[in-house]
């Protein structure tokens, strides 16, 4: 049984940061993660806002890391190479009491640490904004709000983490947890391993790792969004949002960093695990928009998809601590918004919560920061598209005409480590299939290529994860 020095449970966003960041130090450390990819919980449901901070109540846990990780994220995107626009946003007001409220919300992110906000009017909302709507009165404008790939920021920290010696166990769900005179053992899917001490990231699972590592005991609810995301602008819209509700941000529009249109999400208490779209949720989710940006072309919707966060009952807020019931035991749960704001500065508290404990942390030789990303055919210059082609004419083969992706490409991103192992994996990898058809033209391409590559028949190629065949086999006999 292979031991361990740290486990992190989770492989999401607030995972995978952890592990980059704990990779610098010369400790044998795992990440476990259930499904058989990166970033497949409530990561990839999200609409990637990188909120500013103004937003969580002063002195919450949320609202100390939310600031912190915002201002990181400027430095994780450079030596990390993942997409990340610092576009700057506003909450429009439509009234007299709108304004009140933006009050409030300025003086909030000031408590916050949150730097240069104002309250603007007129011609200056429209200066920042040209679509926004001319009923707008008043807006609070922040600078530092952004917006990245959620999963792009997962994969990114899990690769460069990969590469300073994390090990990811993936498809290996914990089933239970025992204590022992060195650690604690995990029973999972893949087999068993064991951790001297163990990080709780799991997402939406926290409560039961929580519980099976004898730590606290608490229950979460299932607040689930719907998300919606147009085809690509000429260009992307600024994040927009209305007057925030007593338990969301509401509506936001905002664009991407690929070009695209999100809006984001709405919230309900629903069944745990309910993943499915509502068509009222997604027509709150235009009128919303239409609210904000009356020009905005609904009809080019390309996507709608949805996802739970991790709510804990009756806290409100971010659990990150040392267990008091489980000294092995460090939480980083119910993450829920702004969780991905918050990711790099997560990740820095649990490192000092690591430190406070007594653990010693020794830089490792060779440590390094930085992950080449990789080659973006789409993004390229021409004439570093001839180099490419001319290297390997698997560049030239174009398979998302959409995204305008070539073979090399989803080749590339099953090849990196953790690489792609299904074809939402390749998806969101290098956007093979998140164009406007959706995959209609390239899935079948994209499976045959992850067949090859995985030396596997296309009928045990995935879509997502276990069970979600595509291909069953042939109809007529292959010539």
């Amino acid at each position: 049984m292979r031991h361990y020095d740290i486990v992190i449970v989770g492989a999401g966003i607030t995972g995978c940061a952890i592990a980059r960041q704990l990779s610098r130090y010369d400790l044998a450390i795992a990440c476990v993660e259930a499904g058989n990819d990166i970033a497949l919980g409530s990561t990839k449901a999200n609409g990637g806002l990188v909120h500013a901070g103004y937003d969580p109540a002063a002195g919450t846990v949320k609202a100390s890391v939310n600031a912190r990780g915002c201002a990181l994220y400027g430095r994780w995107a450079k030596e990390l190479g993942f997409g990340f626009k610092r576009t700057g946003s506003m909450v429009l007001g439509f009234s007299p009491a709108d304004r009140e409220h933006l009050e409030k919300l300025l003086e909030n992110g000031r408590a916050n640490g949150v730097e240069d906000m104002r309250i603007i009017e007129d011609d200056e909302i429209w200066e920042h904004e040209p679509r926004a709507s001319k009923e707008a009165t008043c807006a609070l404008w922040c600078p530092s709000t952004g917006y990245v790939d959620p999963f792009e920021v997962a994969i990114a920290a899990a690769e460069n983490a990969a590469a300073n010696g994390v090990e990811f166990w993936r498809s290996a769900a914990v089933d239970a947890i025992d204590e022992h005179a060195d650690g604690l053992v995990l029973h999972t899917s893949a087999g068993d391993l064991s951790a001297s001490y163990l990080v709780n990231a799991a997402g939406n699972g926290c409560a039961d790792i929580s519980r099976m590592a004898g730590g606290e005991r608490f229950e979460l609810v299932w607040r689930q969004g719907n998300i919606a995301v147009l085809d690509h602008e000429a260009r992307p819209l600024m994040p927009l949002y209305p007057i925030p509700t007593s338990v969301s941000k509401g509506v936001i529009v905002t664009g991407t960093v690929h070009g695209n249109t999100v809006i984001t999400a709405t919230a309900a208490i629903r069944e745990a695990g309910d993943n499915d779209t509502y068509a009222a949720d997604v027509e709150e989710l235009l009128s919303g928009a239409r609210k904000l940006v009356p020009d905005l072309d609904t009809r080019r919707l390309v996507r709608a998809f949805a996802g739970g966060r991790a709510v804990i009952r009756g806290l409100n807020d971010f659990l990150i601590e040392r267990s008091a019931a489980q000294p092995r035991l460090f939480q980083a749960a119910g993450i829920q918004s702004p969780g991905v704001a918050s990711a790099p500065a997560v990740a820095e508290r649990i490192e000092g919560l690591i430190r406070q404990a007594g653990i010693t942390l020794v830089e490792k030789p060779g440590y390094n920061p930085v992950r080449t990303a990789p080659e973006d055919f789409d993004l390229a210059s021409p004439d570093r598209k001839r180099e490419l082609i001319e290297s390997d004419p698997a560049w030239g083969r174009v398979v998302c005409r959409c995204e305008t992706v070539p073979e090399a490409e989803i080749v590339a991103a099953i090849r990196r480590e953790p690489g792609a192992v299904s074809v939402e994996g390749v998806k969101r990898r290098c956007r093979a299939g998140m164009g406007r058809c959706q995959s209609g033209f390239c899935q079948s391409r994209v499976v045959r290529i992850l067949a090859r590559e995985l030396d596997c028949d296309p009928a045990d190629v995935l879509l997502e994860d276990k069970g979600s065949n595509i291909v069953y086999g042939p109809v007529k006999e292959v010539r």
